[in-house]
């Protein structure tokens, strides 16, 4: 799920509290201390270290090295080939022929092997699923035969629960690029919703433990009382923090593999709608509210997201599923509570939930379908895909993403506005992609353009430039700008002189430029998800004209990304 109305407390976080020890009072209150300890509850005293960490029953074969050959794309030339790599991670099984590791572990892949404990044999594998919004993959050997084979009477792993706060954990995995299987012992420190450092923009239940956690850990299983409690998946640096690693909990990782046995995943679903905290006894006397310290204020529901539309700002949430919401954005579970977003947490593409709300001064109650908040995607990490672009006589365009902003380093304040604000301000409702004008390569037909690099394009000869496949259309379709009709004529935001070139002359550039910079194709256009968006909102582009034949893109380019 996207920040935008990310929770800032859980559930499993909220139920890790425990009591705190007192001396015993003076004799002359003997009897009362008796009285009051036969009233108390009984304290949940965890089992000793070493029957946590017990690990007696975990077949080891069950976890395996994962092996990756690795192909980066390139976004400042997305017509190459980008980086070559290869890395190692963990995996372990958790089904018939179903391994589970980290989406960062086999991201952009081109090859996966698996390889066995005491097995020197790798098995091909491939990637069945994989949740980059939340960091786990799974994975299965391609050949059935060579797994039945292999894992004959290796049990999978049973996933356990949340492990209680200051317990002792295993972490089994293959760090550093081990060849052999290394296990680290540790304690959970803390449990807290945290950012997943591989998308860059989703928050996720973690727990923390000060178990060593080392790059080729990732994917493996940490372990308590021969049950698997989590994931492990990142860390800091020993120069930011010291003993300090994070696995994603068992909720997290069963909502994962409960989401993928349809054959399909379907991301975590997102109200998108900000609030705000009624504790000011002002405002709720302007709402017409009793003072009863219930209740949050819709600030804003973005209209792509499932509230839109049907919340409106200025709405009072009262209840959702049932779950009185106090003042402070908070509910209650099971006796803790947590805030009203994990309600949310815990739901399907599809689910819905129940809100009862304060609306012109009186009671209703609404249900909503919950549903993937998509804009705020342009600030996520994109992994498994080649870059999109269009190349045309010199002049690079591309859209706009986190990867592009990375490998650009785009400092133009215009670009970075439509980044940061693109979802907040729903400024994909006219735009649902930004194209940029990302770079110009010199040639005699192209100089003195170089000061509209990193602009994002607003029209290209008179077309206005929603998304990228209209930059392709511009340029080789029936458009120009009356008066103008033998130019290329492409106006940027805040510029006030359009960028111009001559029609015969950039035919004539295009081709001698592919030449020169051994270009072997000039465009990658896919649809963008975004476009599902602005369809449903009713912003969809209106025009009718025919559009140019476009030629294909180099062959098998998706094909080669991974799995």
């Amino acid at each position: 799920m996207s920040i935008f109305s990310r929770p800032l407390f859980s559930l499993a976080a909220a139920t890790l509290a425990y009591g705190i020890g007192c001396a015993f009072p003076p004799s002359g209150f003997a009897q009362q201390a008796a009285a009051a300890e036969a009233s108390s509850p009984e304290v949940d005293i965890p089992p000793p270290p070493s029957v946590q960490a017990d690990v007696s029953e975990i077949e080891f074969d069950a976890i395996v090295r994962v092996e990756v050959d690795t192909k980066q794309p390139n976004y400042r030339v997305p017509w190459n080939i980008g980086g070559m790599g290869n890395g190692v991670g963990t995996g372990f099984l958790v089904g018939k022929n179903q391994f589970l590791t980290n989406a960062h572990v086999v991201s952009n892949n081109r090859l996966i092997y698996i390889k066995k404990t005491n097995d020197p044999r790798p098995y091909k594998a491939r990637v069945l699923h994989v949740a980059h919004d939340c960091d786990l993959a799974l994975l299965e050997i391609e050949n059935a035969g060579e797994f039945d084979s292999a894992f004959s009477g290796v049990e999978p792993l049973v996933i356990g629960d949340i492990p209680k706060l200051n317990t002792t954990v295993i972490a089994v995995g293959y760090p550093i690029g081990g060849e052999r299987i290394s296990v680290t012992r540790g304690v959970v420190s803390r449990v807290d919703f945290r950012p997943y450092s591989h998308s860059g923009v989703d928050f996720h239940l973690t727990i923390q433990v000060d178990a060593a956690i080392n790059p080729g850990n990732s994917g493996g299983p940490v372990l308590q009382d021969n049950k698997v409690v989590g994931v492990a998946f990142q860390g800091y640096s020993g120069a930011v923090a010291q003993n300090t690693g994070y696995m994603i909990p068992v909720p997290v990782v069963s909502r994962f593999l409960n989401d993928v046995k349809d054959g399909n995943y379907d991301h975590y679903v997102d109200l998108a709608t900000q609030t705000l905290n009624l504790l000011n006894p002002a405002q709720r006397v302007a709402l017409g509210l009793p003072m009863d310290d219930v209740g949050v204020m819709v600030t804003e529901a973005d209209p792509a997201g499932s509230a839109g539309g049907i919340l409106e700002t200025g709405d009072v949430l009262l209840s959702i599923d049932g779950h009185v919401i106090a003042a402070d954005g908070f509910i209650e579970i099971e006796g803790e509570r947590v805030n009203l977003n994990e309600i949310i947490e815990r739901k399907y593409a599809g689910d819905t939930v129940k809100l009862e709300l304060w609306r012109d001064r009186k009671r209703e109650e609404i249900e909503i379908e919950l549903e993937r908040f998509i804009p705020y995607l342009i600030q996520a990490n994109t992994y498994d895909e080649q870059p999109n672009f269009v190349l045309f006589a010199g002049l690079q365009f591309q859209p706009l993403d986190r990867n592009l902003m990375a490998a650009h380093s785009i400092k133009d304040l215009q670009v970075r506005y439509f980044y940061s604000y693109f979802s907040s301000e729903a400024l994909y409702e006219e735009r649902p992609q930004v194209i940029v004008l990302t770079a110009v390569l010199p040639d005699s037909a192209n100089t003195h353009l170089q000061p509209y690099v990193h602009k994002v394009v607003d029209t290209i000869n008179g077309k206005k430039i929603r998304v990228l496949q209209d930059v392709w259309d511009a340029l080789h379709g029936d458009f120009a700008e009356e008066g103008h009709e033998d130019f290329h004529v492409i106006r940027c935001l805040g510029e006030g002189r359009p960028l111009v070139m001559e029609r015969a002359t950039a035919r004539e550039a295009h081709e001698r430029i592919m030449a020169k910079y051994n270009v072997g194709f000039d465009n990658h256009i896919e649809e963008p998800e975004i476009l599902k968006v602005t369809a449903a909102l009713g912003h969809g582009d209106d025009e009718k004209e025919k559009k140019p034949e476009k030629p294909k893109s180099k062959p098998d380019a998706k094909a080669e990304s991974a799995e």
